[in-house]
């Protein structure tokens, strides 16, 4: 009976409320940071769940905020990559972004540079970089995560280095 019912526990799935108390806040925390707006934190946050929930039944609870930290990275960076796409309205962001800068110039220039710098690399090199640049991860974490050797890593890593020494060359 008790075998029964662990295999039970086991089809189930992760149990998504229970989840959602406990890494609802990390999650929430990475969008915020990813993005820098409350709102469109709250509803990635909300992406990240949902996703979680429809597919349930795919994960186990071992690694659990690992996998929600890597989606919360990848939702965030849809985010901005949508947002990129489609401006809700060009007008009021330009404003915005215009009145909450305070070196204009600087933070253009700076904006086109992760543009160009970014702008034709695959999601896995983003992520890679974001988690060890600005999160502070070792090459060996970031493998791990992205399932690559670390070689791989220190390549994709390097390659990035040079394409924005090669781009702060330019005029």
């Amino acid at each position: 009976m008790i075998i029964d019912q662990k295999v039970a526990e086991v089809d189930v799935g992760i149990d998504v409320e229970s989840c959602y108390r406990r890494y609802g806040p990390m999650v929430f925390r990475r969008c915020q940071y990813l993005l820098g707006d409350e709102r469109q934190a709250e509803d990635a946050m909300q992406d990240v769940f949902a996703n979680l929930l429809a597919r349930q039944e795919r994960f186990d609870a071992r690694g659990l905020a690992s996998l929600l930290y890597r989606m919360a990275t990848l939702t965030s960076l849809n985010y901005l990559r949508r947002q990129r796409r489609h401006p809700e309205d060009r007008r009021e962001q330009l404003l915005l972004s215009i009145a909450a800068a305070e070196e204009l110039e600087s933070s253009t220039i700076s904006r086109r540079l992760l543009e160009a710098l970014f702008g034709a690399e695959r999601t896995s090199t983003r992520v890679m970089a974001a988690l060890h640049f600005v999160d502070g991860w070792s090459l060996e974490e970031v493998a791990r995560e992205a399932r690559m050797s670390v070689s791989g890593v220190r390549k994709r890593l390097r390659q990035l280095k040079s394409r924005l020494v090669e781009l702060e060359g330019r005029p």
